[in-house]
């Protein structure tokens, strides 16, 4: 999904950690060094680290069920905002 590039939903902060997610999901994992001056530039060392713990972790995760055969019993939807649509507070 690389549509996120040049969607308005997103914050420029979001669009990096998308990015460095799918260089994180590539075989082979490769991250350039303008990605993590980057990335560096909007996160600090620990929510790095969280970052990319989430990351390996989902990707895990997603393997793990894929290799499995485990399907989606669709109790979860997530739902991007549309154009115009204001974020929750959180």
């Amino acid at each position: 999904m690389t549509e996120f590039r040049s969607s308005a939903l997103f914050s420029e902060r979001e669009k990096l950690a998308m990015e460095y997610a799918e260089a994180m999901t590539a075989t082979p994992v490769r991250v350039p060094e303008a990605l993590f001056f980057a990335l560096r530039q909007h996160f600090d060392e620990n929510q790095l680290v969280e970052l990319s713990f989430a990351i390996a972790y989902e990707n895990l995760r997603s393997r793990f069920l894929h290799a499995l055969e485990v399907e989606s019993e669709g109790l979860y939807v997530c739902a991007l905002p549309q154009p115009g649509e204001t974020k929750r507070a959180e």
